[in-house]
């Protein structure tokens, strides 16, 4: 069955439930999505929603974190906790003769995490841990520093996984105070998909969420990447050059000609061998193993990014074949065959991006998110195959925003 939506009401709310019956496996998959609570809602803590989101795995206060995931694992349930730039996911699977147990474990993690200074010290130690160990990470440090110059004085400016002074700093009353504001229903938007029946998991799930603090729903601010174009040159010990790169992209969630800039996007940089940045970067010019364009589309901040590695002694050149080959993909656009290539391998690996319920339920869940017909990836996909080459080469032409890269390069 196609995924739908629904909704539960409880406590003057309509809370949307995305939901898909497949009984070809007696297994159930959920997620509460939690929105404006992910990255972008930190506040002065960079990291405080990926720290709270571990402390949420730390099980519950009555239980401990020990014997909490000992009884999920008794039972082959699986609970965890994660953010996005935008959302706070929580997400449970089990068998589907498991799947009252999984509620039962699932609402007591929302009603009684374990908010405990044990917890809390053991997250810190490992959040400051892995921190550190990225610092050597150069991948990690340049598309860090890419986004603070990209959004400079804004919340997408900042690392999400934070930093280890901002880590060092989040006390137990900032997880308590984050928790209480963002886990509430007036956020809240349901995923779940399995071997189940749409009416008893509504009322099943009703009781879980009519104990939820109500709460407040925020806009949700959307950024624009910085109009001043800038490089920032970081010195480190390293036997290579890390260039990544990136300029403003015009365009919103649910902009109707979204499926153009797939289509653009996968012919210069995010198709792999053939692209125009893989072309003339490393097959033409050897500079480097691999380069990467995408474009990142949210409802907080749209952009263009790409990056490489190269040689030290190679850095300026393939900066410059960045630029060269953006210009040149804006000035004169893109032949037949690159569009015609592009739409097969769009529309003949489709198959591949829904084989499974829980990439189904997720696109279904975008399109939602987006305020787009859920229907829509179908939409996109018509709207590819009847794509004319005049109709891709006018959208590029029209979005020259790309050409103002901005450079944030890792080097010895």
């Amino acid at each position: 069955m196609a995924a739908k939506i629904e909704y539960i009401e409880v406590n003057d709310l309509k809370v949307p439930v995305i939901f898909e019956e497949d009984n070809r496996l007696p297994l159930v998959n959920m997620q509460f999505v939690f929105q404006n609570a992910g990255n972008i809602a930190d506040g002065e803590k960079p990291g405080l929603a990926k720290f709270s989101a571990a402390m949420m795995g730390e099980g519950t206060k009555t239980l401990g974190s020990s014997a909490f995931a000992e009884a999920l694992e008794a039972k082959a349930i699986h609970i965890s906790s994660s953010t996005g730039r935008e959302t706070f996911v929580i997400e449970a699977s089990s068998i589907k003769e498991e799947f009252d147990e999984t509620l039962k474990y699932f609402d007591m993690l929302l009603s009684d995490p374990n908010l405990s200074m044990d917890a809390l010290k053991k997250v810190k130690s490992v959040k400051l841990g892995s921190l550190a160990r990225k610092q050597n990470d150069f991948d990690y440090v340049a598309a860090n520093e890419l986004k603070s110059i990209m959004f400079e004085n804004t919340p997408l400016a900042n690392p999400a996984s934070g930093t280890l002074e901002s880590v060092e700093s989040i006390e137990l009353k900032d997880v308590k105070n984050f928790l209480t504001q963002h886990l509430v229903s007036n956020r809240l938007i349901v995923v779940v998909g399995g071997d189940i029946s749409l009416d008893d998991t509504k009322k099943k799930l009703k009781n879980i969420i009519s104990k939820m603090p109500k709460g407040k729903m925020q806009k949700l601010k959307t950024y624009e990447v910085t109009k001043e174009v800038s490089e920032k040159v970081l010195k480190k010990e390293t036997e290579q050059a890390y260039v990544y790169f990136g300029s403003p992209y015009d365009m919103d969630v649910s902009d109707e000609d979204y499926y153009k800039a797939r289509v653009a996007t996968f012919i210069l940089g995010t198709g792999g061998f053939g692209s125009r940045m893989m072309e003339e970067i490393r097959v033409k010019r050897g500079l480097a193993y691999s380069a990467y364009v995408r474009v990142n589309i949210n409802k907080s901040g749209s952009y263009m990014s790409g990056y490489l590695q190269t040689k030290i002694e190679s850095m300026e050149e393939a900066k410059t074949t960045v630029k060269e080959v953006i210009n040149e993909f804006v000035k004169n656009g893109v032949t037949q065959d690159e569009l015609e290539q592009t739409k097969k391998f769009l529309l003949g690996s489709e198959p591949l991006r829904v084989e499974t319920m829980s990439q189904r339920l997720s696109r279904t869940f975008q399109n939602y998110y987006r305020g787009l017909p859920l229907n829509n990836s179908e939409v996109e996909l018509q709207k590819i195959k009847n794509i004319t080459l005049d109709e891709l080469n006018e959208y590029i032409k029209a979005h020259r925003e790309i050409l103002n890269l901005s450079f944030a390069i890792v080097t010895r």
